[in-house]
């Protein structure tokens, strides 16, 4: 009985902390260089709730993977970006994992 309630308590625990954080991905006009990319993410890292940043010069698009239970506007999201001197032409908010998101750049570019 006691193994019951253990194992019963950790698939809760697993399945509580598994759930994958949102991901914003925007597409974004005038990006061209890796200082660019670097200034970005530099600039949307210091929102709280910012998990993870990703910027693909070639794909134009800059993702932001959000830490669990937050969220950051698109009003800001496009505040900050325009703020920058780049032209935000679509967001979306997905459920793609960062990791994937990597993989899809990195596939691009070869």
């Amino acid at each position: 009985m006691n193994r019951r309630i253990a194992m019963s308590t950790l698939l809760l625990l697993i399945l509580s902390t598994s759930g994958r954080a949102e991901t914003i991905e925007v597409t974004v006009n005038g990006l061209v260089c890796g200082f660019c990319a670097q200034g970005i993410e530099k600039r949307l890292r210091q929102f709280p709730a910012t998990a993870d940043v990703l910027v693909s010069l070639e794909q134009r698009l800059v993702a932001v993977a959000l830490k669990a239970d937050t969220d950051i506007s698109d009003a800001k999201l496009t505040e900050a970006l325009e703020g920058a001197g780049y032209a935000v032409k679509a967001i979306r908010r997905t459920e793609t994992p960062m990791a994937a998101l990597r993989e899809q750049v990195k596939v691009g570019r070869e």
